[in-house]
């Protein structure tokens, strides 16, 4: 185990007799396991000692940073419990903990951690900002990159990443039509905009209109299929040039703080890849990733090219003549359309191709952390119908007294709740599978017709022709309805009594139960099982720093946790969510719940723990293509059964009121009309 050590460098710190080297008490808390070998984090907690200057290790840049122990590191502001990350060790698969060497070694590599990993302060975060990521879309329209954009944009602002998408379709529906864009040399600048107000022209909004035409020149946000002819040059320019504008945006977001920028478009040329390449060139510590997404599965390429045609492109057309434009517009892409591959190659970029949503994944030249957290996310994705239930156990022992923490089994109320919980389960469950059946044969229906008038649309490189016969219609048919609910069900419980207690009515031949250590509630140290006026009277200044910055703020004492600390313990969870095609019912606790419905609904962490969640809720989240659909349920003990409430007005954000002890002390409490996710009682 010793020779696997890795130390990151120190300086100045003290030592303290009978103690590490480190100068405090050693302690090994688990800050990131995504795989194995998985790294994990030494916390030391500091002390003072006699003929410190201040009482604290003496001078270390100043006397904030003298209470941590190292230069430039700045206080948490609770000189009671200074806490600081200083080593590092790499472990096989083990859970032993390392044992820190007397020496300082400097390590072969550097790494770049999550924000999380390294966050510090009320809001302050120490991040190794040196190292940026553009994430660089590639593909054929229908091809799912916006639905693999927004999951990815998800999971990384989970983590604690700055990150963002930069849409060029956006950007390009304001530009409007060739006519109003003039060339200048290699630079085409804008020469007029209508007003974004104006209606749809009765051309572009009637049934019979000719979706082959030259784009309206009374809709500037509309462009027709001719618009993305790879012969109209005039128009290619446009396409071109609006490209590279939303790239130079997404560099001066990378330039302002962001870490993880994404450039949302087609990007289907080498052409066009090549220029974005040639570009990068001049930024430093700035890395690129071409994410190809193909797709050879037509019932997947059908279905969103049904979707297509709700999209603003075609607003206040009819749906036929808007599906006929964007097939036009889709042949034309393919005319143009090169795979990443050689070409790229012989320029050593990473690349990542997904194929068939996550089926087949091709991986080239990865080699920064951050790339590599994209691919292990993207290796994990899948569109089989399911459903998320997450809930709170019932309600337990301590719940009834208010204390927090602690392994306390349930109440007379919580085992009727648990009761409850499986009988509404198993009702759902049967529901679900008809929704879903029902939901396939309707799609099925609608794109055999389609299919049987519309020829091949696809392109056969990536062997996806339409079918024109009718064997080829019956197979998409029984295809499509091969994609129902899956057998398996899975309840997944914490550790902890109280959860697997309000498991227990599950009938275990037809459930998979598991058990895991990662949902159990967030660990309060010296707090456990206290209630909160306990605390309030015992720990004054602990109780005041929670309420100002709950998601960094780590519970006192040895193991206690922060919002931050859940995030990277659950992050193995949201990756095999994302993995199972069926759907699960986790059993879980309030931090638990409000984290994975954080990540799920995207909420933003720093508002994920004011969320209120009380006993008794059952939050359903089902994955669809334009985001994840919420429904909410409601325990009713009277009727001892569940009542379906409007979801949008559960998830509220509470902020609650601290008495300070003077105006300065902390930055004044954000109100809840600053949220979007606050809601009106």
């Amino acid at each position: 185990m010793s020779e696997r050590l890795r130390r990151l460098p120190y300086e100045n710190l003290g030592t303290t007799e009978g103690s590490s080297p480190m100068g405090g008490v050693f302690f090994d808390t688990p800050r990131f396991a995504n795989s194995v070998p998985f790294f994990r984090f030494q916390r030391f907690v500091g002390r003072s000692r006699a003929g410190d200057p201040g009482g604290e290790w003496g001078d270390a840049g100043g006397a904030q940073a003298s209470r941590w122990g190292c230069k430039g590191i700045p206080t948490l502001g609770r000189p009671e419990t200074a806490i600081g990350w200083v080593a590092i060790s790499l472990l096989a698969g083990s859970s032993q903990s390392a044992v820190a060497s007397s020496s300082p070694h400097t390590p072969e590599t550097t790494l770049t951690f999550p924000v999380a990993m390294l966050t510090i302060g009320h809001g302050e975060v120490r991040t190794d900002s040196d190292h940026k990521l553009v994430v660089v879309m590639v593909g054929l329209p229908a091809r799912g990159k916006s639905y693999i954009v927004k999951k990815l944009k998800r999971y990384l602002s989970w983590l604690g990443f700055q990150t963002k998408i930069f849409n060029v379709g956006d950007r390009r529906r304001l530009a409007g039509s060739a006519d109003e864009y003039e060339t200048a040399g290699e630079d085409l600048q804008r020469v007029g905009r209508k007003d974004s107000g104006e209606a749809p022209c009765s051309g572009c909004s009637s049934p019979g209109a000719d979706a082959q035409t030259a784009e309206c020149a009374q809709c500037e946000t509309r462009h027709s299929s001719a618009f993305f002819d790879p012969d109209n040059k005039k128009a290619r320019q446009i396409r071109e040039q609006v490209a590279l504008e939303v790239f130079e945006d997404l560099l001066r977001w990378l330039q302002a703080g962001g870490q993880i920028a994404i450039h949302d478009a087609t990007n289907s040329t080498i052409e066009r890849r090549h220029a974005l390449i040639s570009r990068l060139k001049c930024e430093t510590d700035v890395n690129l990733m071409f994410v190809e997404s193909i797709c050879t599965d037509r019932d997947i390429i059908n279905r969103n090219i049904k979707l297509k045609t709700h999209s603003p492109d075609y607003v206040g057309i009819d749906p036929e003549v808007a599906e006929a434009d964007f097939r036009a517009r889709l042949r034309n892409y393919e005319r143009a359309y090169r795979s990443v591959g050689a070409a790229e190659e012989k320029l050593d970029v990473q690349y990542c191709k997904i194929i068939d949503v996550g089926k087949k994944v091709i991986a080239y030249n990865i080699q920064g952390f951050l790339e590599s957290q994209v691919v292990f996310y993207l290796m994990n994705m899948n569109l089989e119908p399911r459903v998320i239930y997450i809930t709170r156990h019932g309600e337990s022992e301590d719940n009834a007294a208010g204390r927090i923490g602690g392994d306390a089994s349930l109440s007379a109320n919580g085992s009727k709740y648990a009761r409850a919980l499986a009988r509404f389960i198993d009702r759902r469950r049967l529901e679900f599978a008809v929704e879903v059946e029902e939901y396939n044969r309707l799609v099925a229906q609608t794109i055999c017709s389609t299919a049987s008038s519309t020829p091949g649309t696809c392109s056969e490189a990536e062997g996806a022709v339409s079918p024109d016969s009718a064997a080829d219609a019956l197979r998409l048919e029984q295809s499509l309805l091969r994609r129902r609910v899956q057998p398996g069900f899975e309840v997944w419980t914490s550790m902890l009594k109280r959860t697997m207690e309000t498991a227990e009515f599950f009938d275990a031949q037809r459930y998979r139960i598991k058990n895991i250590r990662s949902l159990n509630e967030i660990y309060a140290g010296k707090c456990e099982g206290m209630t909160y006026q306990e605390i309030a009277q015992k720990f004054p200044d602990e109780f005041e720093a929670r309420q100002l910055d709950k998601f960094y703020y780590r519970y006192p004492g040895i193991g206690g946790e922060s919002y931050a600390d859940v995030v990277m313990r659950l992050q193995q969870v949201i990756v095999e969510l994302e993995r199972i095609r069926h759907s699960v019912l986790l059993v879980t606790h309030r931090a638990m719940a409000r984290t994975l419905l954080a990540y799920l609904m995207d909420i933003p962490t720093t508002h994920m723990p004011s969320m209120e969640l009380p006993l008794g809720y059952i939050y359903a989240c089902e994955p669809r293509p334009f985001g994840n659909f919420l429904r909410v349920w409601r325990y009713d003990p009277l009727r001892d059964d569940f009542v379906e409430i409007d979801a949008p007005s559960t998830l509220k954000i509470r902020y609650p009121q601290v008495s300070l002890p003077t105006a300065t002390s902390a930055p004044p409490l954000p109100s809840p009309a600053e949220t979007a996710y606050s809601a009106k009682n």
